[in-house]
């Protein structure tokens, strides 16, 4: 035998992207990373309705305005679920006719977008293309996909949205 008896291995927590962290020493890479893996399963169960009313929010100020009528009816009465995949953050949001709201817990969506907060940071500041971040696997789309290439589209008319 080779270790201690009587002693369990438990694989290590499973690491946010973008780990190991570089400067930071291993003994506080495991523990950050650790401390991460909780924070985030407790986030996850959190419910999405208060950073969602934010998001509706930000997203009225920010993107609303630019969104042309045509694009602002093709993209009108779908839930879409987006999620900051480290830290376990979702928001559920549907367009309506007086803008951007929070989606009930009701309504299923018909998209769900996942990425790490680095890679929708670069988004939305126009540094990374969606094709780009889709393919690198930075990105992750699950359910309609003709609708999430209209989304894409029309974001990618709209420009960055954040500089």
């Amino acid at each position: 035998m080779h270790g201690p008896v009587g002693r369990s291995h438990t694989p290590p927590p499973e690491r946010p992207a973008g780990w190991p962290l570089p400067g930071l020493a291993a003994p506080a890479q495991a523990a950050l990373g650790g401390a991460a893996t909780r924070l985030r399963g407790i986030v996850r169960r959190l419910p999405p309705q208060p950073p969602s009313l934010v998001a509706a929010l930000l997203l009225d100020r920010v993107l609303l305005p630019r969104l042309a009528g045509s694009q602002r009816r093709s993209l009108a009465g779908r839930v879409v679920e987006l999620e900051v995949v480290e830290a376990g953050l979702r928001v559920r949001l549907v367009l309506g006719e007086r803008g951007f709201a929070a989606a009930g817990p009701g309504r299923p969506p018909v998209l769900v977008v996942r990425a790490t907060a680095r890679a929708l940071w670069r988004l939305v500041r126009g540094e990374d293309d969606a094709d780009r971040l889709f393919f690198d696997r930075e990105l992750v789309m699950e359910g309609d996909t003709e609708f999430g290439l209209e989304l894409k589209n029309a974001l990618d008319a709209i420009g960055p949205l954040w500089r």
